[in-house]
């Protein structure tokens, strides 16, 4: 008999990608049904699921008594947090993790995956707090104490991203074929890259697939490690653009992101500059977490082609 797989954020990119990889496998939908649950279960992401077989299910985070219907019957139960810069960001993840993970252990859940993050203020003993991974840090080491088992998926820096908010810029009018990149580390500085809308089906796949192997382990989530020297390099023979990057003072790059997210983005970039991104050993746990995933992984290159288009 299958066993009932619950999906938090199921229309959400990790979410989805979970969803719609287990729908897909052959061998994880005959072993799991698929239960998302959404805050809008009328959306077209959510039809979507619908149509693969998924049973779509409204339940909000922020308010607890929603999950007990949503999470009845449920044997593995994934949970993700949406990170909203305010002043509460740490508060409401920590709370909204928390709260997920004692709802499915009161509806009988036997196994518990979490989508959790490096706890940057431990890491560095206090120097840099980066509230929306310290949040997980703090619910994975609350996860780890309750009566299930338990496995964790942390990501590494998302390909969407270059897509988004770090996306190529035109340098000037003058210059149309000439963009750059701008951030506050060096060029040199390597980070774990993830397309995590194709990708974390394929990770947290492996872990439902054999669930006893991975209780009370962390995969270290990317396809690769890349610094942004490399990055742009990729991104001018993909496009056929010539891509720079640029190293700007912290002022300067803190008038690109909104005011809330200003102190908690540079830390998590000082953070990865100076410990790495999964703290000191990022590559070896990166490479260590590859070899155990069975599925082809999107690299960099091939998330470049498929999404960058620069005019």
């Amino acid at each position: 008999m299958s066993q009932l797989l619950v999906i938090l954020g199921a229309t959400g990119q990790q979410g989805g990608s979970l969803a719609n990889f287990v729908l897909s496998d052959p061998a994880l939908s005959v072993r799991y049904k698929v239960r998302g649950i959404t805050r809008d279960p009328t959306q077209p992401a959510a039809d979507a699921l619908r149509m693969r077989g998924a049973e779509i299910v409204q339940g909000d985070l922020d308010k607890p008594g929603s999950l007990t219907a949503a999470l009845a019957g449920a044997h593995a139960v994934f949970i993700t947090t949406r990170t909203i810069y305010n002043d509460e960001t740490k508060e409401r993840e920590v709370r909204q993790g928390k709260a997920a993970a004692d709802a499915a252990v009161a509806a009988g859940a036997s196994y518990l995956i979490y989508s959790t993050e490096v706890h940057c203020e431990v890491v560095s003993r206090g120097r840099y707090r980066v509230p929306a991974y310290d949040s997980r840090g703090e619910v994975e080491a609350y996860i780890r104490t309750l009566p299930v088992q338990s496995a964790f998926y942390a990501p590494g820096a998302f390909m969407q991203n270059l897509a988004g908010m770090s996306a190529p810029r035109l340098v000037s009018a003058e210059q149309a074929e000439v963009y750059a990149i701008a951030n506050i580390v060096s060029g040199d500085s390597v980070f774990p890259w993830i397309d995590v809308a194709a990708d974390t089906g394929k990770f947290v796949g492996t872990i439902l697939a054999d669930p006893k192997r991975f209780a009370g382990k962390t995969l270290y989530a990317a396809s690769g490690l890349h610094s942004y020297n490399e990055v742009v390099a990729k991104l001018s023979a993909q496009t056929g653009k010539t891509v720079k990057y640029v190293v700007v003072p912290e002022e300067v790059f803190q008038e690109y992101l909104p005011s809330p997210a200003r102190e908690p983005v540079v830390n998590m970039f000082r953070f990865v500059a100076e410990y790495g991104y999964y703290g000191p050993e990022t590559e070896r746990l990166v490479r260590e977490t590859r070899a155990l995933v069975p599925y082809p992984l999107t690299t960099l290159d091939e998330f470049i082609a498929a999404h960058i288009k620069l005019e």
